[in-house]
């Protein structure tokens, strides 16, 4: 984790570790995790794997995919109280269980 980072996330795919999403200063970043660079696959066709990080000043498009919206957004928001313009807490919040391969959870989880 680099020093100017905020909050950050570890992604899992399938149960296994994939990579590290952070927030920074300047956006966002997600990195692979070395030893899941050896035997995974990508997350997501926009995230290639990589031994570079990938840098963006908006929540990547995958990740924002994962979000909730409308009504149920609203819901998320009041009950964890969380502003629902807070991308990166609102997916802290929602995908450590989803319906697909890629979970998202607290980095200290």
């Amino acid at each position: 984790m680099s020093p100017e980072s905020f909050r950050r996330a570890k992604v899992k795919y399938k149960d296994q570790v994939a990579g590290y999403l952070s927030e920074t200063a300047t956006g966002y970043q997600f990195q692979y995790d070395p030893a899941y660079l050896r035997t995974g696959a990508p997350i997501s066709m926009s995230l290639p794997l990589r031994e570079e990080p990938y840098e963006s000043r908006e929540l990547f498009s995958f990740f924002r995919g994962l979000l909730p919206e409308g009504w149920y957004l609203a819901i998320v928001s009041a009950t964890a109280k969380i502003d629902a313009q807070d991308a990166f807490g609102i997916l802290l919040a929602t995908t450590a269980d989803t319906i697909g391969a890629v979970t998202v959870h607290k980095a200290e989880e």
